[in-house]
C-alpha cells in the first residue's frame, strides 16, 4: 500500500475523511457513509508505514510518547488533510480529513444569508457548534474568508492543526498551529493580545481554560469565532458556564451575555440529489436572549428562537423543513435528524397549505 496514492484518491473520489485501521481495508467517506477503498485489510506493518510516511522525525517522536497527534499534511498542492494519528488495540491507526483547497462562499455552502452580517461585527463573541464532521470549520473558513476579501483587519487563528489555508486579501491572516507554532492553547490565546488582533478565531473551545481565554479576548472588544461540540444553543450555553467553578458561574453568565452575538448549531444532512445540505439553528443575542443569559433561564431558549423568526433566528426543524418542501431534503431523513419530530411534521404540512 502506498499512502500517497490513497491521498490521490481520497481527493479524486472527493470524500471528506479517509480511516486506516489495522484488520480493515483502507475506509473513505464519501457523502456520509464509509466504503472500502480496496479489498486487502491493512496489516499492522502497513499501518506503520502508511503513517510513518507523513510524519517528520519530531513529529513521530511526538506521537511515540503521547501515543496519538494532530498535525496538517499538504499534498502537493492539491488537498490539506488533517491527520489524528492515534492506537488502538495496540495497533497504529490514522483518520484523515480533507480540506479542499478552495474556501466556498457563504452562497455556495447554502449557508443563510444572515452569515453576511457576522463578517461585519467588529465585536462578540460568535460559537458555530453541532457533532464532528458536520462542517463547523467549513462554515467558520466562508466567513473568515469573506473578511479578509472586505476589509483591512488583522485576523489571528489558533488551530489543532491548521485546516483552510487563507490566501493574501485584504487582511493579514496569521494562522497558528498547535505544536508548530505554539506549545498550547493557553499559552497562544494569553499572547493574542500582544499580536494586534481585531479577529480572532479558535479552532476549538476545549476546557476550561479555552473558554475563559476565548471569553477575555470577546470582552476586551474583539471579534471571537469559535467552534464548541454541542448539539443545541441551550446545551451550548449551559456547556460554557457549567465548565467552571459554582462560584463564578454568575460572573460567566454576565460575561457571555454581554459579549455573544450568536450560536450556530449545525448538522449536514444527505440530500435528495447527492451530496449534503446544511441545517442550522440559530440563536442571537437580542435583549431577552442576553437576560435569559444572565438569570440562568437557558430553558426559555428554545421557546425565545422559536418566537424570533421575523430577526432571523430559526430552529433545526425549521430549517429542515424549508429544504423539504424545496424537494432538497426527504421527509425520512429530516425525521431522523430531528430533535423534535411533531413540530417538524407541522411545519412541513403548514408549509403545503
Amino acid at each position: 500500500m502506498d499512502i500517497f496514492k490513497l491521498l490521490e484518491k481520497t481527493i479524486e473520489m472527493k470524500a471528506s475523511d479517509l480511516h486506516l485501521v489495522v484488520g480493515m481495508p483502507p475506509m473513505l467517506r464519501i457523502e456520509g457513509a464509509l466504503t472500502p477503498i480496496e479489498s486487502k485489510p491493512v496489516t499492522d506493518e502497513d499501518a506503520q508505514q502508511l503513517v510513518f510516511a507523513l510524519l517528520t522525525s519530531e513529529q513521530k517522536d511526538l506521537f511515540l510518547v503521547n501515543r496519538e497527534l494532530d498535525f496538517s499534511y499538504d499534498h502537493e498542492g492539491k488537498g490539506r488533510f488533517r491527520v489524528n494519528v492515534y492506537h488502538q488495540k495496540g495497533f497504529v491507526s490514522a483518520a484523515l480529513r480533507l480540506i479542499p483547497s478552495e474556501i466556498k462562499s457563504i452562497e455556495d455552502l447554502n449557508l443563510p444569508k444572515l452569515y453576511h452580517s457576522f463578517a461585519n461585527l467588529r465585536q462578540g463573541f460568535i460559537l458555530v457548534t453541532g457533532p464532528t464532521g458536520h462542517g463547523k470549520s467549513t462554515t467558520l473558513a466562508s466567513i473568515i474568508q469573506e473578511i479578509n476579501e472586505t476589509r483591512s483587519v488583522h485576523v489571528v487563528t489558533v488551530e489543532d492543526p491548521i485546516e483552510y489555508v487563507y490566501p493574501i486579501g485584504s487582511s493579514v491572516v496569521s494562522q497558528r498551529e498547535l505544536h508548530a507554532d505554539t506549545h498550547s492553547w493557553e499559552i497562544a490565546l494569553r499572547s493574542v493580545l500582544r499580536e494586534d488582533p481585531d479577529v480572532v478565531l479558535v479552532g476549538e473551545m476545549r476546557d476550561y481554560e479555552t473558554i475563559a481565554a476565548a471569553l477575555t479576548i470577546a470582552e476586551t472588544g474583539h471579534l471571537v469565532f469559535a467552534t464548541l461540540h454541542t448539539n443545541s444553543a441551550a446545551q451550548t450555553i449551559d456547556r460554557i458556564v457549567d465548565v467552571f467553578p459554582e462560584h463564578q458561574q454568575g460572573q460567566i453568565r454576565l460575561q457571555l451575555s454581554n459579549t455573544l452575538e450568536a450560536v450556530l448549531s449545525q448538522r449536514l444532512l444527505p440530500a435528495v440529489s447527492g451530496g449534503r445540505l446544511p441545517v442550522a439553528e440559530i440563536l442571537l443575542a437580542t435583549p431577552a436572549v442576553r437576560t435569559t443569559i444572565r438569570e440562568g433561564k437557558t430553558h426559555l431558549i428554545d421557546n425565545v428562537i422559536q418566537t424570533s423568526a421575523d430577526i432571523g433566528m430559526q430552529t433545526l426543524e425549521t430549517n429542515m423543513s424549508f429544504w423539504v418542501r424545496s424537494g432538497k431534503l426527504s421527509l425520512e431523513t429530516a425525521m431522523e435528524w430531528a430533535i423534535r419530530p411533531g413540530e417538524l411534521r407541522r411545519l412541513v404540512r403548514r408549509g403545503k397549505e
